[in-house]
Parts: structure tokens; C-alpha cells; sequence
């Protein structure tokens, strides 16, 4: 079977209970592990406050993907080293151990109930512009242009790049 050629994936990583920088790091290992799938970028990490939700700050980055599984497919993917991490899907915005979202993936655009694409709010959050930003300066998105003046309009949202060597692992 012939594999398609890769596409452009950002995914955005955050958790907020546990060890929540540990998390990130040993999603970031797992994300290098999918197949057909290889790590191009890696954001800093950064403290945020949670939004519309309660809890603990959140430790957030993005990452850059180049890959070669359908979006759906990816999506799975992300769903299953959630739950190698504990992720339990009950309250939406509720505390998680691990939260993997696409937030683009190449240009497509989709509004399937199981995966919308453009992430639909990645426009409105800090901390998924801040880092995604970090790694691709210049990014435009269909519908919505460049994403540059929109992280301007977060401003009222704290969201704090972490020293590398608070996250060294």
C-alpha cells in the first residue's frame, strides 16, 4: 500500500494535573513514535491559566508534525497517548493529565463533529497562538490570515514562557 505524502500538523499540548511539565514531554516522545509521522518542531513550554474552566495552571506547547495519516487517523492517534496518560473525558475544560489537539492540519478545512479543522477557538488562546507562533512566525490560516495580530488580541489572557531549565527533561 502506497503512503500518501506527508502534511503539515500542529498539535497543541497541554496538561495540568500530575506532573503536568512531565506530561508534556513524554507526549512529545510519543508524538515521535506514530508512524509515518516525524517530529519537525518543538515550541518552549509556557504556564497558563486555565480558561472557562477551574484548576491549576496548565503547561502548554505546539508541536510540528509531518505526517502522512489521514486527519482522523491522527486524531485516534492523539486519543489513545491521551489515554496512555490517564486522560479521562467527562466535564469539558475539566483538570486533565494530557490534552492533544489538532489544531491544523495542512489546509484542510473540515466541521466533521469529530474533528473540526481549523481548530476552531486556536484563534481566541494565548497559549496555543504563543507557541505555535514561537515555531512558525509567519503562519496564515485560511479564513482567518495571519495569526500574528490575533495572539495581539489576547493580551488579557497570562500565559508564561517557562526557563529552559524549569523543563529540562
Amino acid at each position: 500500500m502506497k503512503v500518501p505524502a506527508p502534511v503539515r500538523a500542529y498539535i497543541g499540548i497541554g496538561a495540568n494535573l500530575g506532573d503536568p511539565c512531565a506530561q508534556v514531554h513524554s507526549a512529545i516522545a510519543a508524538l515521535q513514535l506514530l508512524p509515518h509521522t516525524t517530529l519537525v518542531a518543538c515550541s518552549s513550554l509556557y504556564a497558563s491559566a486555565p480558561v472557562d474552566a477551574p484548576g491549576p495552571d496548565y503547561v502548554n506547547a505546539v508541536v510540528a508534525l509531518d505526517t502522512s495519516l489521514p486527519a482522523l487517523a491522527l486524531l485516534r492517534a492523539l486519543q489513545g497517548i491521551e489515554a496512555q496518560h490517564g486522560r479521562a473525558r467527562g466535564t469539558p475544560n475539566a483538570p486533565r493529565t494530557l490534552d492533544l489537539d489538532v489544531l491544523l492540519y495542512g489546509a484542510e478545512q473540515s466541521d466533521d463533529t469529530q474533528l473540526r479543522l481549523p481548530h476552531p477557538r486556536l484563534h481566541e488562546r494565548a497559549f496555543v497562538l504563543q507557541p505555535l507562533l514561537e515555531i512558525t512566525p509567519e503562519l496564515a490560516v485560511e479564513g482567518l490570515g495571519p495569526l500574528a495580530p490575533w495572539l495581539r488580541r489576547t493580551t488579557g489572557q497570562r500565559v508564561t514562557r517557562l526557563a529552559s531549565d524549569m523543563v529540562a527533561r
